[in-house]
């Protein structure tokens, strides 16, 4: 990982709990709706679920958003940020978007999570 990438990178932890959701439709609240042509899956803050279109339920997620412009040419970002979770035995669901990407561990995770992005010289806000 390029050192000026992360000298000062911020990661932002969302203070909602989310849970990501195999749903029979999209949900217009939704923090992300994944629909790959197999199934959809929801991305959603646990008070905004709507269990009449909730197939499978998987609760007890924090949402973590790198706060910073990541390049399309940056290699092995995630990589490194998933091997230095998973030495702390820490599960990740990751979501990219345009212009970043964000992690999900379950909350009794979160504290090995923010441990091991500080290690790796991120700054993380709780």
């Amino acid at each position: 990982m390029e050192q000026d990438v992360r000298s000062d990178g911020r990661v932002y932890v969302w203070k909602e709990r989310f849970a990501i959701v195999k749903a029979k439709k999209p949900h217009p609240e939704a923090f992300a709706n994944i629909m790959d042509g197999k199934e959809i899956t929801v991305i959603i803050d646990e008070a905004k679920i709507d269990e009449v279109d909730t197939l499978e339920m998987e609760p007890g997620w924090k949402l973590l958003t790198f706060d910073m412009v990541l390049p399309f040419n940056l290699v092995g970002f995630l990589a490194k940020v998933a091997s230095a979770l998973a030495k702390k035995s820490v599960s990740i669901f990751v979501i990219s978007s345009y212009s970043t990407d964000h992690i999900l561990v379950k909350e009794n995770d979160l504290k090995n999570a923010k441990e091991a992005l500080e290690e790796l010289g991120f700054v993380v806000q709780l």
